[in-house]
């Protein structure tokens, strides 16, 4: 597979992705051509709104099942269009129909093979798990279109066990919990959090190591290809180790060689 050039289409409410410093970091890494664009929703009609709103999740326990939205669902999804910042709670998404309505608004011209697009959004995608029968969160929905969900990163791996059991703890006790999320402050990532377009990079490489590959995935905790469950092994992988490993950098060396044969 090649490809030769990656749209990057934004989202604003996430001011931290540092869209023009990931353009580069693609364009320095792979020697592809890179246009970042405004957010794909943006303008939006009111039949991709409620397309959106039929994707919501409304039963963790059972695989996806087809919603007939609300008339107020559809008008949230609309007004999300303009301003997504409107989101207070989080929604569940199944991410591959999201990732099908997100498909319909690129056009044909633009949906070939040789193009790859990366959606970013603020929507918490999900996929439906049969080795326990319940959805999970997803940070990174890997296909052409994929999508990367900032809220997935955030919410999907998990925080550390003690952090859970004291917030538990303190929650019984009706005691304020800010002081438990001080304690464990720094270990995992929180909203507006400054590290966070230094861990969508890894993001980025495996949805495009998905597509060019067929491998998103990485069994070693220093490769930045680690398919983090907890939030020690995302801060590990993507800060700590901040790289690939001897393996899968090996992979993109020869990818970028043959694109000058």
């Amino acid at each position: 597979m090649k490809i030769s050039k990656i749209f990057l289409y934004d989202e604003p409410s996430v001011p931290e992705i540092n869209i023009s410093e990931l353009a580069d970091f693609l364009k320095s890494t792979f020697k592809i051509d890179v246009e970042v664009r405004k957010n794909i929703l943006r303008n939006s009609d009111e039949v991709t709104a409620q397309k959106i709103a039929s994707c919501r999740i409304f039963n963790p326990r059972k695989p996806f099942e087809i919603h007939e939205p609300t008339l107020e669902e559809i008008k949230f999804e609309q007004e999300n269009f303009e301003d997504t910042s409107r989101t207070e709670n989080i929604i569940m998404y199944d991410g591959f129909e999201f990732q099908k309505v997100i498909l319909e608004l690129i056009s044909d011209n633009e949906l070939t093979s040789e193009n790859f697009h990366i959606v970013f959004t603020n929507k918490l995608t999900c996929s439906y798990d049969f080795n326990d029968y319940r959805y999970h969160g997803r940070a990174v929905i890997c296909s052409n279109p994929s999508i990367i969900s900032t809220t997935g990163i955030i919410e999907a791996p998990a925080k550390p066990r003690d952090y859970y059991m004291e917030l538990i703890s303190n929650i019984r006790q009706g005691l304020n919990v800010k002081s438990i999320k001080k304690k464990y402050s720094g270990k995992y990532l929180e909203y507006n959090d400054s590290r966070l377009s230094k861990i969508i990079q890894g993001y980025l490489l495996q949805a495009l190591f998905y597509y060019l590959f067929e491998e998103a995935f990485c069994e070693l905790r220093e490769c930045v290809l680690f398919n983090a469950h907890w939030q020690s092994d995302l801060m590990y992988s993507q800060l700590e180790s901040g790289k690939l490993c001897d393996n899968h950098q090996k992979i993109l060396d020869d990818f970028v060689k043959n694109l000058n044969l």
